[in-house]
């Protein structure tokens, strides 16, 4: 495999070289290994859609509607804040 040489701050290059050698590797595999867990853009929305089917086949029974999302949206807000939420 051919290597490539990626400019960085000095800063940034010091973090990752503590971050790799905290989890006992070298900075190149702990690029690659951020690279590889970190999805596109297209990955998002793929898991998105994926999400999405799988919601409305097993709990839903129904499409999935915005209203569905802002629901989900404030379930979340309350839970942060402590709040238990209202399932409507």
């Amino acid at each position: 495999m051919a290597d490539t040489t990626i400019k960085v701050d000095p800063a940034v290059r010091d973090r990752l070289m503590v971050l790799a050698r905290e989890r006992g590797m070298t900075m190149r595999d702990f690029v690659a290994e951020l690279a590889g867990a970190t999805p596109t853009q297209e990955e998002m929305q793929e898991r998105y859609e994926a999400t999405k089917a799988y919601v409305e086949k097993h709990f839903l029974g129904r499409p999935y509607t915005e209203e569905d999302e802002r629901a989900g949206e404030q379930l979340w807000a309350d839970l942060e804040a402590g709040r238990l939420g209202e399932v409507q």
